[in-house]
């Protein structure tokens, strides 16, 4: 069917004769790609829009046009809309996935299955249609969630043999108490109850790295620590301090690191340019950062055309510059440039949180728990659950320059206090904090100083004399700088709280190289929330992760990061506004 507007003629969806209606009644479907409006208003053309590059946009009205490394385009739904871009939904809880099903088959385009809990991995065990995060009773076995000890797994009985926390059919040690549920090897037996942790085949007792794998068991300084785990494996230390949480022992640990970028100059393979991820593709020991030839193969970078990847004839069929042993993985990590988050560094290719390290920012006295962390969605979902003290949840990958976004929603109306992410993290002393306190608050314990949180957004450098501790807990609930230990960069002049139970969208890009600093938050489509340009080189790169304060029931969903080096161009403004 088609409906003449004008000098246009928009073509509708087929139309079908409505039942239970009068003979000639009809109800049309919506208008076909690259038109807009409805029934009653009839279709017209979608105004034209342009990709970068100048050539006409074929993406929904509420996507944006993405130009690829390799030349191509794609779709991607704005903020607040989920879809494959060339159709977009509302996106409620900003998890990647529309409030109501698609006409487009990817998974993306699938209705969500809890519209205002964001659960960017769509788990659904009891598979009833009703996700597990917003399910009362997830696995379906008529014991609530709350009271269920197996909440994932169906156990009506309810059956726990070692009286802890986790019923037996979920238990991975029934008959020793094991509350973390901890299996390293994956092997299905908790490491409470398991005789070889790592599964090397060496038993824990004779083995010299329990929770690494080292069949070889090399222990070059003879301390009884295997090589793969000693913090410092040429010096003899074999209590393994490592008091700043920087995986260098206490006991080799010098912290004279001249170009500020968390790798002290004895293990740095760039030790006077700034290199945090220490990329090394040719495994020369020499960081690519300071490397005239990254590859190894004769061609120096500045006329390579696969600077990664060994093609000294530097063959290139289709002449677009770029060498055919590259062509579409510059990295040769067998990860596609399109999907890959860092297609430069055949180290890192997706997004993923499931390995992280967990620190506790104040490990003395019993004022609160220590954080619960659950890591869901392959990775890029984190959820805390404790009303706890502070605490960090930090992946093990570190970047240079690095864009970071995901997702933060509060599922509770319990409790007003803090959560957020970090950035450039180096060790426990030294790392970026984003953090959002919903009310104005004096913390209940005056020692060592009164500290008082204000509602709103802040970025925070910190800096800390002391490392983890009742002053460094203190300083990061303050709002405001505190000597030897934290500045406040930035505070959204709004003094506006985080809502409960809604779902906010952050955008972070950090470019260490020169202490560029820019976050964007986002309710729904709506930005609330822009820090404009900041500038500090306090951290020149680092790790990335989830922070926490005394807030339970938080949601990190739908987390991306990507390598990004290139210099925003307001970058170039603050520095004439500065000047």
């Amino acid at each position: 069917m088609s409906v003449r507007l004008g000098s246009i003629t928009a073509s509708l969806t087929p139309c079908a004769s409505i039942p239970g209606h009068m003979q000639g009644s009809f109800q049309c479907g919506q208008c076909q790609p690259g038109f807009v409006g409805d029934q009653a208003s009839g279709c017209r053309l979608r105004a034209q829009r342009f990709c970068s590059d100048g050539t006409p946009s074929t993406c929904h009205e509420k996507a944006d046009c993405v130009l690829e490394r390799d030349g191509s385009r794609s779709c991607v739904c704005a903020i607040g809309w989920a879809g494959n871009g060339l159709l977009c939904g509302r996106d409620t809880d900003l998890d990647g996935f529309p409030d109501e099903k698609l006409r487009c088959s990817e998974r993306h385009c699938r209705k969500d299955n809890c519209v205002t809990v964001p659960n960017s991995g769509q788990e659904d065990v009891d598979r009833d249609g009703i996700g597990d995060a917003c399910d009362p009773d997830a696995d379906g076995d008529g014991v609530l969630n709350e009271e269920d000890n197996c909440p994932l797994v169906r156990n009506p009985d309810q059956r726990n043999s070692d009286d802890d926390k986790w019923g037996d059919a979920c238990d991975n040690c029934r008959t020793q108490k094991n509350e973390d549920q901890k299996d390293t090897d994956q092997d299905g037996r908790g490491d409470a109850c398991d005789d070889d942790i790592d599964g090397d085949r060496i038993r824990n007792s004779v083995d010299n790295c329990p929770k690494v794998p080292n069949s070889d068991q090399k222990d070059s300084d003879g301390d009884g620590v295997g090589d793969v785990c000693d913090n410092c494996p040429q010096k003899s230390n074999p209590d393994q301090g490592d008091v700043d949480h920087d995986f260098v022992g206490d006991a080799c640990d010098s912290d004279q690191d001249q170009d500020g970028d968390g790798h002290q100059d004895s293990r740095d393979n760039c030790p006077t340019v700034p290199n945090s991820a220490q990329q090394d593709s040719d495994r020369d020991g020499q960081g690519d950062a300071c490397d005239e030839d990254d590859d190894n193969d004769g061609v120096f970078d500045n006329r390579d055309n696969c600077r990664l990847v060994p093609n000294p004839g530097q063959e290139d069929s289709d002449r677009d510059g770029i060498g055919d042993a590259c062509q579409g993985d510059f990295d040769a990590d067998k990860v596609v440039d399109k999907i890959d988050v860092c297609p430069e560094n055949a180290e890192v290719t997706l997004t993923d949180f499931r390995a992280f390290q967990t620190v506790v920012l104040d490990p003395e006295g019993d004022a609160q728990i220590d954080p619960n962390w659950v890591v869901l969605n392959q990775g890029m979902e984190i959820v805390q659950t404790m009303n706890s003290d502070p605490g960090l949840a930090v992946g093990y990958t570190a970047f240079n320059g690095v864009d970071f976004e995901g997702t933060f929603h509060v599922n509770t109306a319990t409790d007003d206090d803090y959560a957020g992410f970090i950035f450039g993290y180096q060790d426990s002393s030294s790392f970026y904090v984003v953090m959002w306190k919903q009310m104005e608050q004096t913390y209940w314990q005056a020692n060592p100083f009164r500290a008082v949180a204000e509602p709103g957004i802040q970025l925070k450098a910190v800096k800390s004399s002391t490392g983890p501790g009742e002053q460094l807990r203190n300083a990061l609930w303050h709002t405001g700088d505190t000597a030897s230990q934290v500045r406040l960069l930035w505070k959204d002049p709004r003094n506006v709280g985080w809502k409960d139970k809604t779902s906010y969208r952050w955008f972070l890009q950090h470019r260490p190289q020169v202490g560029y600093i820019r976050v964007r938050f986002y309710e729904g489509p709506e930005l609330v929330a822009d820090s404009n340009v900041v500038l500090d080189t306090t951290m020149r790169g680092g790790r990335l992760g989830v922070f926490c304060f005394s807030q339970e029931n938080i949601i990190w969903a739908n987390l991306r990061y990507r390598c990004n080096d290139t210099i925003p161009e307001d970058y170039e403004t603050q520095g004439l506004l500065q000047a």
